[in-house]
């Protein structure tokens, strides 16, 4: 175990809530990955386990070492961890070497040589960060924050600041660097693409909760709320009613109990069900309007109102374009590939 966070509690001015009771684990050579919204508390959690701030309830522990809890609080020099900031946070008057090297990092040329390899900075060891594009000053971030070979690395936003295409080949490699130094690490994220690309473990965070702490797989097949299923991927709830034989009535149509779909009983449960399950039915009787149709490139999105006056979202990959304002059948798919038994989910 690398990075253990139990029962982390923070409030500021006693009233305002940033991390409500928050319990996750790291495992040696995991990746995780913290997302949510601006606002939600995830940069001041990791501040918190970075100890640039103090929580005021509960333990954090790296490595088996508590480093803060009712007793103890190690300062952040000594608990073993890196951090890349979303800013970089480069000397501007050192070179590349020189700002790898700078403090407590490595020493020996042979492996600081070793690392600029590894990071791909090889023949800019002698320039300086105004001389270099924000891809390569991330990469020399991420090389000093790995120099002295931490625990545990944490990384606040280190994308944000980079174009879309720059930031899913750079996310890419930093997540292949971690993995060839075998070092743990936690990522701070609203970009959910970018914590599905990098991360094995992603927690989904709102108003200081921690939502959902779950592989990216699970979070998009199997949302434990209806905040983590909104804010993952994209989606319709849909009303449901239970019937005595276990299975349940939308108007989308009857999902038998042998459907695969996660059922949650409550009083009024909603379905959820993501655009690619919805499938175009000329046999359906059920026959909703549509509202609007974008093409998508591969595909197109299509919105359809329900005469509930509820609106689902169909992913369509014909070439052929619908009309809005006629209507025109659905039904959910039976099957996913690869995914018989979780189709869809109620909340």
């Amino acid at each position: 175990m690398c990075l253990k966070v139990d029962q982390i509690h923070k409030t500021h001015n006693r009233k305002l809530i940033v991390a409500e009771d928050i319990s996750f684990v790291v495992e040696k050579g995991e990746l995780g990955a913290l997302l949510g919204p601006s606002g939600c508390g995830k940069t001041t959690l990791l501040r918190m386990i970075a100890g640039f701030e103090t929580p005021d309830r509960g333990r954090i522990a790296i490595n088996g070492k508590t480093v803060f809890d009712h007793r103890t609080n190690v300062c952040p020099e000594k608990r073993g961890t890196g951090m890349v900031f979303q800013d970089y946070a480069l000397f501007p008057h050192l070179t590349v070497m020189e700002n790898i090297a700078f403090g407590p990092a490595l020493k020996n040329r042979k492996d600081l040589h070793q690392l600029i390899g590894i990071t791909g900075l090889s023949g800019s060891e002698n320039r300086y960060p105004h001389e270099l594009s924000g891809g390569q000053q991330q990469r020399v971030a991420l090389a000093r924050a790995l120099a002295p070979r931490p625990g545990l690395l944490l990384m606040d936003e280190p994308f944000s600041n980079l174009d879309i295409s720059l930031r899913e080949s750079l996310s890419e490699e930093v997540r292949c660097i971690l993995n060839e130094f075998g070092t743990t690490g936690l990522l701070v994220t609203h970009n959910q693409h970018e914590a599905f690309a990098m991360a094995d473990k992603i927690g989904v965070m709102k108003h200081g909760k921690l939502c959902q702490w779950d592989c990216a797989e699970h979070l998009y097949y199997h949302p434990a709320t209806e905040d983590v299923a909104g804010f993952i991927g994209e989606g319709s709830f849909i009303r449901a009613q239970v019937c005595p034989s276990g299975g349940l009535v939308t108007p989308v149509g009857r999902l038998e109990p042998g459907h695969p779909v996660m059922t949650h009983h409550a009083d009024t449960p909603a379905v959820f069900i993501r655009p690619e399950d919805v499938v175009l039915d000329p046999q359906s009787d059920c026959r909703p309007l549509l509202v609007k149709s974008h093409f998508r490139g591969p595909g197109r999105r299509h919105i359809f109102e329900l005469a509930s006056g509820e609106q689902i979202v169909c992913t369509d990959h014909s070439r052929i374009p619908l009309e809005p304002g006629n209507r025109y059948g659905i039904s959910i798919s039976k099957r996913r590939n690869n995914h018989e038994n979780d189709i869809l989910c109620t909340v």
